[in-house]
C-alpha cells in the first residue's frame, strides 16, 4: 500500500495495526485562521470566520487519501455513536463507527480526549470524543459495543488531551467517577488514584488518560498505547479551552483505505 504523507506538523498513532487504517491528528499550525484561531482551525462553531474554516477543511480534504467527504460531529459532550456517512452532512454525536473502506470520520478537540479505536483485522474502526462528562457516562463502552470483535482484538490510541497537570475539577466529579466504579471490584481505589488534592479544598487534578484506560481495560481492551501529551502546555500544537476560552479546534481522524 502507497504510503501516505502528512504534514510534519501532524500526529499519527503507533499502534499495531495494518497499514490500511489511516489515523492522524492535525495541529493548529498550517492554516488560514487569524487570531486568536490561528491557524488550522477546523471548527464551525467557535466563531472563527467561515470562509476561513472552508479553506481549512478544503485544504484537509486534499491532504487525506480519501475521495468521499469527512464524516464530521456536532459534539455534544452525550454518548451517541453514529455510523459514519460518505454524504457530508454534519451529525449530532460524540462517536463515529466505520465498517465501510473509503469512509472518514473525524472529532475535533481543544483539551477533551480523542480515541482511536481499531479491530486488529482492520474490518472497522471508530473514533470518539471524550471529555469527563461523556467518558463518565459510557461513550467509551458504547463505541466499543459497536466492534463484534472481542475486546481483546480492538487496538486502542490515545489522541493529546489536557494533561493532570491543567486539569483542575470538582470534588463532584471525583465522586461520581467513583461512584460510577463502586460496583466493579477493586476499581474504585484505582480510579481515585487518577485523581491528586488541588489548589484548592475540595479540587483535584484528574488525570483523563487514565480514566479512559481502566474504563477500557475493565472492559477488556488490552492494546491501549497513546497519551502523554497536555494541549493546555503544548500551545504551540495544540488548541485549548482552558488556556484560551476563545480558541480553535484540532481534528482527529480515522478511516479505512481502498
Amino acid at each position: 500500500m502507497t504510503k501516505i504523507t502528512i504534514p510534519e506538523t501532524w500526529l499519527q498513532p503507533q499502534w499495531s495495526v495494518p497499514d490500511k487504517v489511516f489515523a492522524c491528528v492535525t495541529t493548529k499550525l498550517g492554516g488560514v485562521s487569524r487570531a486568536p484561531f490561528e491557524s488550522l482551525n477546523l471548527g464551525l462553531h467557535v466563531g472563527d470566520d467561515a470562509e476561513c474554516v472552508r479553506k481549512n477543511r478544503e485544504q484537509l480534504s486534499q491532504i487525506l487519501p480519501f475521495d468521499s467527504p469527512v464524516q464530521w460531529l456536532e459534539q455534544v459532550h452525550g454518548i451517541e455513536v453514529i455510523n459514519a456517512s460518505e454524504d457530508g452532512i454534519t451529525r449530532i454525536a460524540d462517536a463515529a463507527y466505520i465498517d465501510c473502506i473509503g469512509v472518514v470520520a473525524a472529532v475535533m478537540t481543544a483539551d477533551c480526549l480523542p480515541v482511536f479505536f481499531a479491530s486488529r483485522n482492520a474490518k472497522r474502526v471508530a473514533i470518539a470524543h471524550a471529555g469527563w462528562r461523556g467518558l463518565l457516562n459510557g461513550i467509551l463502552e458504547n463505541t466499543l459495543a459497536r466492534f463484534p470483535d472481542d475486546p481483546s482484538d480492538v487496538s486502542v490510541w490515545f489522541g493529546p488531551a489536557i494533561g493532570q497537570c491543567h486539569f483542575e475539577v470538582g470534588e463532584e466529579v471525583r465522586d461520581a467517577f467513583l461512584s460510577a466504579s463502586s460496583a466493579q471490584k477493586g476499581l474504585s481505589r484505582t480510579i481515585s488514584q487518577a485523581f491528586q488534592a488541588g489548589d484548592t479544598d475540595h479540587k483535584f487534578f484528574a488525570d483523563i488518560y487514565a480514566l479512559a484506560r481502566l474504563r477500557l481495560q475493565a472492559l477488556g481492551v488490552v492494546d491501549i498505547t497513546g497519551g502523554g501529551h497536555c494541549t493546555y502546555c503544548e500551545s504551540d500544537h495544540f488548541y485549548s479551552y482552558r488556556r484560551e476560552a476563545r480558541t480553535g479546534r484540532f481534528a482527529s481522524i480515522i478511516g479505512l483505505m481502498r
